[in-house]
This record gives structure tokens, C-alpha cells and sequence, in this order.
């Protein structure tokens, strides 16, 4: 099997969220075609925090190179796909680098101007969105983009969908406890709405101790690091699934949540416009409470359009074979053009 590297953050890897599920999918999706994906993640300077003073991300980054250089020499990897943006250097010693943007530098996110100048020397990317697409080019000129979704697991749909067990005054709510991700707008809603039962699922337990500092009102439930299996069973029992946040690259659970038939409350934010279904609707802090409530008023209990959309264009088919064509090119491309790898430094005597 010809091995790729997928370089991420050690936080990315050790959490229930977004890019460990990623991660996960793409290596299963890719063994079926002959692709071995190797988790590459750094050791030294990181985090279990977001954005803490004197260990923000990007210096943990650059600072990490001769180990994370050292594991894929170690491994005779010279295909990588690199999810953050500090790791935009490799490309100065592994020539067939290409970025998988698990975020973004859009105002909207915490630190976004520490992103910008990595972000003006990528060449190649795939992307999970048109609108990244565009984003990447008209922003940093990076005319080499491919799309392609971000997979849902179409085996756990099919088993935990029962709309049987659908409780009409139910709504569910997945995020981090961070500033993007608005959780306090969930809670002042809940307070308003002492009639609805909300459920807010943190994808790690580090977010256990960080959400006392909130006032958490009777009729919400918090859950923290839930498996897959347990957030398609909990995510089945709800009528409505709310995404409060103010940016995202491809919003994972929405998707997931389109094909267990959720009506969807979502963003204006041109970067959800991929979600884009029949019963999928767009509002901002000014008109998201009452969006919430007419949702649940509604007569219809599930929504088989956002099914069937859900399954059109986000399942996992479509991602392995989104994959497999992408793959397919760009090894191939490789053999036909093949260069000695150079590398003129060691990793031990790089210096940051």
C-alpha cells in the first residue's frame, strides 16, 4: 500500500470531534483503495487548550518540524496532507504537501491573522467546500483546489434512524466551549424557552471543566465526548439541530445531522451555503429563537428531503470516491514526474 501522511495537532487526535473523525474516516475510506494514511502529530509545545497565551497553535507548529520531519522520513512518506495552517513549510522538503484546511482565516475565528501569512505560500489544497474554494483563491491566489466533502457515516445513520423516537420538543446543539461557537447564545435561549429540552454536546472532556463558569438552566442536558454511535442514538431523538457558531469550514455534524432527517437551524454565513436543503433554515442572533421555536411547532416531524440531500452529496460513497480520483492523479502524477527528494537539512538541525 503506498503510505500518506496526515499531519495534525495532538489536540486534534486525542478528541471527540471534527477532525479525529476525519481522520479516522479517511484512513478506513482510503485502505479500500490502497492508500495507507499514517498519523503524523507533533510532541513538543502544544496545548490542551485553545489559543493559550505563549502556546498558540501556530508556534507549536513551527517548532515541532524536526519531529514531525523525522517520523514521516521514518516511515519513507513523500505524499503528506497537512491540516493546519503552521505546517505550510513542509513543502520545502516533501514537495507533494497539500493542505486540508480544518480552519480557516476568516475574522471570525480566534487568531485568524496568525493564519494569514502561512496561508500566502499554499499551492495545493482540497477543500470541503465550493465556498473554500473561492475563499482560497480570490484571498491567496491558490488555484490548485479540489473539493471534496467530508463524508457521514452512512452505517450509523441506518441504525440509529427511528423517528419513532423523535421527542418534539427537543434540540441538539454539538460544539466546543469556545468564542466561535456562541455556546452562551444556546443558554440564554434555553432560558427563555424553559418549555425546551436542549441538549449541548462538548466534543471533549476538557470542556467538563471549563463550562461551570456558566449559569446552566434546568431544562438543558450537557454530555461531553460522546462516541459516534452515542451522538447519532441522542442525535435521533431530536427534532431540531441548531449550529449557533459563527464560522465553519464544513460543519460535520450538520451534515450528519441532514441525514438522520433534522430540521436545521444554521447561519447566514456564505460558508454554510452547502447546507442547503428543503427544511435547512438560515438566521443570526437576531431572528435564531424564533427560527428554533417554528421549527419545533412544525408539523413535519422529520424531513426526508434533507435525507435524500444529505445522502446525495455528503455520504461517505461520495467522499471515498472524491478520494480515490484525487488520489489516483496525484500519486500517479508523482511517478511520472518523479525527482530525487531533496533533502539538503536535517530535521535534528533545523533551528526555529
Amino acid at each position: 500500500m503506498k503510505k500518506v501522511g496526515l499531519v495534525m495537532r495532538k489536540i486534534q487526535f486525542t478528541e471527540n470531534h471534527g477532525p479525529r473523525i476525519f481522520a479516522e474516516r479517511l484512513k478506513a475510506i482510503c485502505r479500500e483503495f490502497g492508500v495507507d494514511i499514517v498519523f503524523i502529530s507533533p510532541e513538543r509545545h502544544v496545548s490542551g487548550y485553545d489559543h493559550l497565551h505563549g502556546y498558540e497553535h501556530e508556534k507549536g507548529d513551527l517548532v515541532n518540524y524536526d519531529i514531525v520531519l523525522d517520523k514521516l522520513y521514518a516511515e519513507n512518506i513523500d505524499h503528506v496532507i497537512y491540516t493546519v495552517s503552521g505546517f505550510t513549510f513542509l513543502k520545502m522538503f516533501i514537495k507533494n504537501s497539500v493542505l486540508f484546511p480544518h480552519s480557516f482565516p476568516d475574522p471570525a475565528l480566534t487568531g485568524y491573522e496568525m493564519m494569514k501569512p502561512f496561508y500566502s505560500i499554499v499551492d495545493k489544497a482540497v477543500v470541503q467546500t465550493e465556498f473554500l474554494k473561492r475563499e482560497l483563491h480570490s484571498k491567496f491566489g491558490v488555484e490548485d483546489v479540489t473539493v471534496i466533502p467530508i463524508g457521514f457515516d452512512e452505517r450509523l445513520v441506518e441504525r440509529h434512524f427511528d423517528p419513532s423516537q423523535i421527542v418534539d420538543n427537543r434540540v441538539l446543539w454539538i460544539g466546543r466551549d469556545e468564542e466561535n461557537r456562541q455556546p452562551e447564545v444556546v443558554l440564554e435561549y434555553a432560558r427563555q424557552n424553559p418549555d425546551a429540552e436542549v441538549f449541548m454536546v462538548f466534543g471533549g472532556e476538557r470542556y467538563r471543566e471549563s463550562v461551570k463558569r456558566y449559569n446552566i438552566p434546568d431544562n438543558v442536558q450537557l454530555e461531553f465526548a460522546l462516541s459516534q454511535d452515542e451522538v447519532f442514538a441522542l442525535m435521533n431523538t431530536a427534532k431540531v439541530y441548531w449550529n449557533s457558531s459563527k464560522f465553519d469550514t464544513f460543519a460535520m455534524p450538520l451534515t450528519e445531522a441532514l441525514a438522520m432527517g433534522k430540521i436545521i437551524v444554521k447561519p447566514s454565513h456564505p460558508c454554510y451555503d452547502h447546507i442547503n436543503s428543503t427544511h435547512a433554515f438560515s438566521g443570526n442572533d437576531q431572528n435564531w429563537f424564533e427560527l428554533v421555536n417554528m421549527a419545533l411547532a412544525s408539523p413535519t416531524k422529520f424531513s426526508l428531503e434533507n435525507r435524500m440531500y444529505a445522502f446525495d452529496r455528503f455520504s461517505s460513497s461520495v467522499m471515498k470516491q472524491g478520494y480515490q480520483d484525487f488520489f489516483d492523479k496525484w500519486l500517479a502524477g508523482d511517478i511520472q514526474n518523479k525527482e530525487p527528494q531533496q533533502r539538503g537539512l536535517s530535521p535534528a538541525s533545523l533551528t526555529f
